[in-house]
């Protein structure tokens, strides 16, 4: 996988491994970029699902009133 420098102020960093719970700086920026990529991917999966719903009940014929 290719590798990117990225430029971060200390103490945000200082606080994401703390968060994390790590004691290296690549190591808490790396969990908090797969965790919040994560969590996108488990919205839109809830998204889909809820979507999917919608989209049977809209499309389910009526049954006759009478």
């Amino acid at each position: 996988m290719a590798k990117v420098t990225v430029h971060l102020d200390a103490e945000l960093v200082v606080e994401a491994m703390v968060l994390a719970g790590v004691g290296s700086a690549q190591d808490a920026v790396e969990l908090v970029v797969r965790d919040y990529i994560a969590r996108g991917h488990r919205t839109e999966a809830r998204i889909a699902a809820r979507d999917d719903a919608l989209r049977e009940t809209v499309q389910r014929p009526q049954e006759p009133q009478g």
